[in-house]
């Protein structure tokens, strides 16, 4: 059996007693798929119609880590400046399309939500989005100057010429923010999967001292940096959230304890 056969075994359960053919929830699955698409379209137009805003905020931490770089950053084709104003346009519509995906993504895994849960999945996609935005704006006004700063430093002392291209910045820019604001998705994720059945307390309390050497790892590879200040600011706030999270799950092992200690019918 495959691990695709036993995801689909889980949506018969969460929807009810109706039992699927394979062909209907690839079906369902396709459709999830074309939502997510045309959704990212629709947010990477809108972005598209303010890139010279997204221009200007991209230049921000550049000035922050230092004035002089913004003469240093330069484009090598004539087609550079679009292709960058597509970059900024795609990253810029999947932090906006965020919540969207989230709840795509929730409706496809979970089918048939109860009222009772249903009243948790709004709150849910916005807590998730708001630990996304946060770890977005803690990279970018922090981490991201602070790193930028590091390489710039490090090429002067190396004597090499500095001469960055945009797309790179851009790219590197994203990698850094994008990338510890999905970091801050791991207490939504663990919860999520806790609640699936696929993970545990005992399973999270065991494992604990691996998760956090990945933790800290996934820290130095998002900034890497050998300032220790950013290093502990971008890997303790998450290793707080995993241990938070290791007690949320907690009490899920222990909501389902109790419903399933209950006679049939109650």
């Amino acid at each position: 059996m495959t691990w695709l056969t036993k995801f689909f075994k889980f949506r018969e359960k969460s929807d009810g007693d109706i039992v699927k053919p394979f062909l209907d929830h690839m079906e369902d699955l396709r459709w999830t798929i074309v939502k997510i698409l045309v959704t990212m379209v629709i947010c990477m137009s809108i972005s598209f119609f303010f890139v010279n805003d997204l221009m200007a905020l991209v230049q921000k931490p550049m000035m922050m880590a230092a004035p002089e770089l913004k003469d240093k950053i330069i484009t090598r084709t004539i087609i550079e400046p679009f292709i960058v104003s597509l970059m900024l346009a795609f990253f810029a519509g999947f932090a906006l399309a965020m919540p969207f995906l989230g709840y795509f993504l929730i409706s496809f895994v979970l089918p048939a939500l109860t009222r009772k849960e249903k009243k948790f999945l709004f709150p849910g996609i916005a807590a998730s989005f708001c630990l996304f935005m946060s770890g977005v704006l803690v990279s970018y006004y922090y981490i991201l100057p602070k790193t930028l700063r590091f390489f710039y430093d490090y090429s002067k002392k190396m004597q090499v010429n500095i001469l960055w291209e945009w797309k790179d910045y851009i790219s590197f820019c994203a990698w850094l923010t994008i990338g510890f604001g999905l970091l801050c998705q791991l207490p939504v994720v663990m919860v999520a999967l806790a609640f699936i059945g696929i993970i545990d307390f005992r399973f999270l309390s065991s494992t604990r001292p691996y998760a956090v050497i990945v933790i800290l790892v996934l820290a130095a590879i998002i900034a890497p940096t050998p300032d220790p200040v950013t290093f502990i600011t971008l890997g303790l706030p998450i290793i707080v959230l995993y241990e938070i999270c290791i007690w949320i799950v907690w009490l899920i092992d222990r909501q389902k304890k109790k419903a399933e200690a209950l006679p049939p019918g109650d």
